[in-house]
C-alpha cells in the first residue's frame, strides 16, 4: 500500500510541479505525519524540494513529458474524446484545448462537414492535417513543449476575432471546492479568456482528474455545460452536476 501511495504522489508531482500538505493529505486520504514520511522519502531521492507549506518539483526538466502523459489511460482518453464529438455539429467553429484527452477528438471529426477548429496545440494541429474537412486556426505563439501548446499573451487578442460555438476543455484536476483547475500558469490568460466568452464549455476529464485541485482554478465548475467522463464519478459530483443542470456524459451513459 505504501509503494502504490508514494508512486501516486510521485505523478502527482510531476504532473502538478508543486503541492501544499493539506492538498496531498486530501489527495492520498492520509495523516501529516504520514505524508511528511513519504515526503521525507521523495526528498532523499532527490526528486522533491521542501518548501514552506509543502513541497515543489526539485528539477522542472524531469516534468513528465506531453508524449507518456499522452499514452497514461489512453483508452479512457478516447472513449472521452469520442463521446464529446458527438456534441460536434457541420459548420461548428470549436475550440480544443491543449490536453491529453482532447487531442483525441480528432479522429473523429472526419465526417463532420466544413469544421472550424480553433486550438493553441501542436498535437490537435498535427493531428488534423489529414482531414481536408477541418479548417485549423492555430493562436501562434512560443511553443511551451511540456504541454506542447503554444502560449503567448498575444493570443488573447487573435481569439477576439472569432465567435465559438463550443469550447473542448482540458484539465489536469477537478474539484467542487477549487474548481477547473491546471498545473500550467502560461496557459491560464488563454483558457480563461475561452471559458468566458463561449456559452457552451464541454469539459473532459478522466476520473483520475477528480478530487485534484492543480496550480490555477481557470474557471468554476457549476459554470460548464457538459462533464465527460470515463465512468461514474461519486454521488457528490453527480448531486453537484444535477443541482447545476449540468449535463454527465460516460460511455455507459453515452450522449
Amino acid at each position: 500500500m505504501k509503494a502504490s501511495r508514494i508512486k501516486e504522489l510521485e505523478t502527482y508531482i510531476i504532473e502538478n510541479e508543486r503541492a501544499t500538505i493539506e492538498e496531498l493529505c486530501n489527495l492520498l486520504k492520509v495523516s501529516k505525519n504520514t505524508m511528511r514520511r513519504d515526503i521525507n522519502e521523495l526528498e532523499k531521492q532527490g526528486m522533491i524540494k521542501k518548501v514552506y507549506g509543502g513541497i515543489i518539483l526539485n528539477d522542472k526538466k524531469t516534468t513528465e513529458p506531453f508524449e507518456s502523459r499522452e499514452v497514461r489511460n489512453k483508452e479512457a482518453k478516447q472513449a472521452i474524446a469520442h463521446i464529446a464529438s458527438t456534441l460536434v455539429d457541420d459548420g461548428d467553429i470549436i475550440y480544443i484545448d491543449s490536453g491529453t484527452t482532447t487531442l483525441h477528438m480528432i479522429p473523429y471529426l472526419s465526417q463532420i462537414k466544413n469544421l472550424t477548429i480553433i486550438t493553441n496545440n501542436l498535437n490537435v494541429i498535427m493531428d488534423s492535417i489529414p482531414f481536408s474537412n477541418l479548417n485549423i486556426i492555430s493562436t501562434g505563439g512560443t511553443l511551451f513543449r511540456r504541454t506542447n501548446s503554444f502560449v503567448e499573451i498575444e493570443a488573447v487578442s487573435l481569439l477576439k476575432k472569432y465567435n465559438i460555438s463550443k469550447a473542448f476543455m482540458a484539465t489536469t484536476g477537478v474539484s467542487i471546492s477549487k474548481g477547473v483547475t491546471n498545473s500550467s500558469s502560461y496557459e491560464y490568460d488563454i483558457k480563461k479568456y475561452i471559458v468566458e466568452k463561449c456559452d457552451n464549455i464541454i469539459l473532459l476529464a478522466d476520473n483520475t482528474k477528480l478530487g485534484r485541485a492543480s496550480l490555477t482554478t481557470y474557471y468554476n465548475l457549476k459554470d460548464i455545460q457538459t462533464f465527460i467522463t470515463n465512468v461514474q464519478p461519486a454521488d457528490e459530483y453527480v448531486d453537484f452536476f444535477k443541482e447545476h443542470n449540468i449535463a454527465l456524459l460516460t460511455p455507459q451513459a453515452p450522449a
